[in-house]
């Protein structure tokens, strides 16, 4: 007996262990995902058909989705396998920055002075402190100017001097590629800058290249008008034939290239190109705007330097608070929105305007949101890092967990929304989804970088369930794969619970 009773004992152990093998493998965060899993069994083959698309061979697809009211885990397809982000990092940095600073935070910038105002004159050095902002128009400087010259200031004896010291003198985060810089999205970050747009693109200038004669070099313009940089004309303008214009800046320097050929019926190129120590630029509007209110300076040439402790402040400009900000910079994924945030974090916080500090405020933020940062990269504020890394069961714990703040309206409708014609409210998603029932219903962020797409954020099923997600695509080949995204968000839209088990 005791020998049949041994070897019963075994043969349970090894169908024990055959269960085991056999049984799918869910997240152990919540005990019910197991039912949940069996609730949206069909939903979850659905996301597995799509993801058995050939362009995924020798890529990774992951996939997060909860119950937007519990937090449970309902499917989880490699939720927890940390992959590269892409602009879905701007997720934790809107979050972080809005529990930080506050929806209504404002960035200042200052005019100062060590001097003393004569008569019409100003017997000193006038300083023009920056302190974060990225919405500064030249009609920003205009207006400083104008008040310069309301109070009567009509000679300027000392020097202009920019003052950027705000935030550290490291001008790009730490990943960034080179062959990026040149571009708008890869902006440096000063805390004196200045944006050619109401997108506020900061750090950059707009490069305007029409036709000529034909023969002729094309003509170039910059929005605004500056002096900063040095534009290298190696254009043609011909008959006819194709617009072929490029448009570069040479590193470490501000050597703008521009290069190819227009035709003469052509409409007028439109460029936008980062520029080296965006300091300068700044502070080469400012004296322009001086110039054109009517303010002689007697020493030209500007200069760089901190503003003395006990200067006096003549005029202070705030931006937007912000709860707008969060418009552009999610809506249109702006890179130097977000990186400008972090630092700004690390400046209110530990009085150090660095990503090293921005980014542990950011992480200490998001760890007391429930996320595991054991299992998180973070290495800057825009996820344009191809190092920063981190899993979709981590993004949607974020979006599931930032219901519960205050600001969460605020955040909810920063977000881009599926098909949404009007720039400012579909943004990144206004041409997607259209006509699914995933249009104006997915509220989401997308990110793009080379190998990696990610759409992450929320929706409500066809039988009016809400949902969070977050979708992770990484290592493909091609060159984007965002139908793919848009077939999983539309299956979740579309998801009947009621008709799918009748």
């Amino acid at each position: 007996m005791k020998h049949l009773q041994s070897t019963r004992n075994r043969m349970l152990a090894i169908l024990f262990l055959f269960t085991l093998i056999l049984t799918p493998l869910h997240s152990t965060e919540n005990p019910s995902t197991a039912n949940a899993s069996m609730e949206y069994g069909d939903l979850e083959d659905r996301i597995h058909n799509i993801l058995a698309d050939e362009r995924l061979d020798g890529a990774i697809g992951s996939v997060s989705v909860r119950n937007a009211e519990s937090g449970e885990i309902i499917i989880d397809r490699l939720g927890d396998i940390r992959l590269k982000t892409a602009s879905n990092m701007k997720l934790l940095t809107a979050a972080a920055a809005l529990h930080t600073l506050g929806p209504d935070y404002t960035f200042k910038t200052e005019i100062l002075t060590d001097g003393k105002i004569v008569g019409n004159v100003l017997k000193g050095n006038l300083y023009l402190k920056g302190k974060g902002d990225p919405t500064l128009l030249k009609e920003d400087f205009d207006k400083m100017a104008a008040f310069i010259k309301s109070n009567h200031i009509e000679t300027i004896q000392g020097n202009i001097i920019a003052d950027d010291s705000w935030y550290n003198s490291v001008r790009l985060s730490e990943d960034m590629i080179w062959s990026d810089e040149s571009y708008y999205y890869g902006a440096q970050i000063s805390a004196l800058t200045a944006s050619p747009d109401t997108d506020y693109d900061a750090g950059t200038v707009i490069v305007e290249t029409s036709p000529a004669q034909a023969g002729q070099p094309a003509d170039i313009k910059l929005s605004p008008e500056t002096d900063y940089p040095t534009i290298i004309n190696k254009t043609k303008t011909i008959e006819s034939g194709t617009r072929s214009i490029s448009v570069t800046r040479e590193h470490g320097s501000n050597n703008i290239v521009v290069e190819g050929s227009i035709p003469v019926d052509s409409s007028t190129a439109r460029s936008w190109v980062t520029l080296w120590e965006p300091t300068g630029y700044a502070l080469d509007l400012f004296k322009k705007s001086l110039v054109q209110a009517g303010v002689h300076v007697k020493q030209q040439q500007g200069d760089y330097g901190e503003t003395p402790a006990d200067a006096e402040v003549l005029f202070t400009r705030e931006s937007m608070p912000l709860s707008e900000l969060l418009i552009p910079f999610m809506k249109l994924s702006n890179n130097t929105i977000a990186e400008t945030l972090v630092k700004e974090m690390g400046q209110v916080v530990h009085h150090d305007g660095s990503w090293e500090k921005g980014l542990e405020v950011l992480e200490d933020y998001v760890s007391i949101r429930g996320l595991n940062t054991d299992t998180m990269r973070i290495r800057d504020g825009s996820g344009i890092s191809h190092v920063t890394n981190i899993p979709a069961n981590e993004l949607s714990m974020l979006l599931y967990s930032v219901q519960q703040e205050e600001w969460y309206p605020t955040y909810l409708n920063a977000l881009p929304v599926a098909g949404a014609s009007n720039r400012l409210e579909g943004g990144t998603l206004r041409n997607r989804m259209k006509g699914t029932l995933a249009e104006g219903n997915v509220k989401a962020k997308t990110g793009t970088i080379t190998g990696a797409t990610s759409l992450s954020g929320y929706v409500t099923t066809k039988d009016g369930k809400d949902l969070v997600f977050s979708i992770i695509l990484n290592n493909f080949m091609a060159s984007n794969l965002r139908d793919i995204e848009d077939k999983i968000a539309v299956a979740l839209a579309e998801y009947d619970t009621g008709k799918e088990h009748d």
